[in-house]
């Protein structure tokens, strides 16, 4: 008898033990109820951050959803554990030896599928399933001329930012064909629109931000959204659109910043359908049925992407009259942007004339808001490994520092650099938190105002 009482004790010490264990584990990665179900996310290793990856904010637009404005996240039952990033949108597959973009950011291609309506988001673990935390959040939209690109990049990470306690999310959305196609047969099932899928998707992705962050400890009130390149127009579309109204509460516009520079398509509805429908009709696709059901090959013969071609089907957002009511350029002429704080700038050797339409911004702010703009100029010629064509401070080339993932790259980057790399994290989560890349008090990076315009130069320190 006495051992049966020692052993069932034992047994019993052990499972009070395990209960125990897994209740911590569940107490410092708890799970979270958000649109959808549940979801728990994993510990970054020496971290203290937790990253869930893959999350779905909208249903696969896939089948009959194809070109439909995005829909209501699939409900799931069980708990998803958020361990993995899912699909980039389809798009052009990468060549790894194709210049500075195939060594550097697509050496590997993700998977490709229309299933790709996913976000990503890093948290400090010991702020997670705290509603009251409210914690500064970023909203991150990849750039890639709105035909390529994905959210999960190597360049791309949250690590640095949530330990900064800036929780970071970073978004997909449909690309080219699937987020962009007009058609005058989708005109008329859309009510009078089509086209634009891929900004509804940004749109769908900052209002699930809205909805479900303060789940990961994240302010709904205080969200910065930032992009580069096509993502950079994105924000601006963002901070235009009547659809993201009152949800952005400041902006970062990295490369195709200021006024002048847009990356829309200047048709109207009608012509945009009309030019698209003549390349399909001639490829033999005339209906709904066989739009929804052509592969992406098939769409591509018909619709071959040739940037500076009058005669190609762009992909890019347009004027809709309900999600983008007028160009960039008026709504900061008319004051009709939201009314906040932002920071913009361009790389040493990026496109040509961004300075002169970022100064421009900064000057028609100062005359029509008391908010500030903070201009910057990214001078870090990248290291090489002698490779002369891919040296320069190129248009991309700040995404490294940005998010502080210079381990990711294979160029030589020296202290000096992580120094950068920090400094610039700082100032970029330092603006998501006060509006202030210096932080709560002003400091050498000044905003940028007509009679006192100013420039912060990113250059290592020698």
């Amino acid at each position: 008898m006495k051992k049966t009482l020692t052993l069932f004790a034992a047994v019993l010490s052990l499972l009070t033990t395990a209960c125990t264990e897994q209740k911590t584990v569940v107490d410092e990665n708890p799970i979270l109820s958000i649109e959808g179900g549940k979801v728990q996310g994993v510990v970054i290793d020496s971290t203290n951050v937790i990253a869930y990856k893959g999350i779905p904010f909208a249903a696969a637009p896939v089948g009959e959803l194809r070109w439909k404005k995005p829909q209501p996240v699939t409900p799931w039952d069980t708990v998803m554990i958020a361990d993995h990033f899912r699909n980039a949108s389809w798009q052009a597959a990468h060549n790894p030896n194709d210049g500075a973009y195939g060594t550097e950011f697509f050496a590997e291609d993700a998977p490709f599928s229309e299933d790709c309506l996913q976000l990503n988001i890093w948290a400090p673990q010991n702020t997670v399933g705290k509603t009251d935390t409210k914690l500064p959040v970023a909203m991150w939209i990849h750039g890639g001329a709105y035909t390529g690109g994905w959210s999960f990049e190597p360049e791309m990470d949250g690590e640095a930012w949530a330990e900064r306690g800036v929780i970071l999310v970073t978004v997909n959305y449909r690309l080219g064909v699937f987020g962009f196609l007009n058609h005058p047969l989708l005109t008329e099932e859309g009510g009078g629109h089509s086209g634009n899928y891929g900004t509804y998707d940004q749109v769908a992705a900052l209002t699930w931000i809205h909805n479900n962050i303060a789940q990961f400890g994240g302010d709904p009130e205080n969200i910065t959204v930032f992009g580069q390149s096509a993502g950079a127009a994105s924000v601006k579309n963002m901070i235009i659109s009547p659809l993201s109204k009152g949800m952005v509460k400041k902006a970062i516009i990295q490369s195709i910043g200021g006024i002048g520079m847009e990356l829309a398509a200047p048709e109207t509805q009608e012509e945009l359908d009309a030019k698209a429908k003549a390349k399909l009709d001639a490829a033999g696709l005339t209906t709904l049925e066989q739009l929804r059901t052509a592969s992406y090959e098939d769409l591509m013969k018909a619709l071959p992407a040739a940037w500076g071609d009058p005669n190609a089907v762009r992909f890019s957002p347009h004027q809709d009259g309900v999600l983008l009511t007028e160009g960039f350029n008026d709504a900061v002429f008319n004051n009709t942007i939201a009314d906040v704080p932002y920071m913009m700038g361009h790389c040493a050797n990026d496109m040509p004339g961004l300075t002169d339409g970022e100064q421009r911004f900064a000057e028609v702010r100062d005359s029509l808001s008391n908010k500030p703009v903070y201009l910057y100029f990214f001078d870090r010629p990248l290291p090489t490994d002698g490779r002369k064509a891919l040296e320069g401070s190129f248009h991309s080339s700040e995404l490294w520092y940005t998010f502080h993932t210079l381990n990711r790259s294979w160029r030589p980057f020296t202290t000096a650099d992580e120094e950068l790399s920090n400094r610039m994290v700082d100032y970029w989560t330092n603006f998501c938190k006060y509006g202030n890349p210096n932080g709560e008090t002003d400091g050498e990076w000044k905003n940028s105002t007509k009679e006192a315009p100013y420039v912060m130069n990113l250059r290592i320190k020698e």
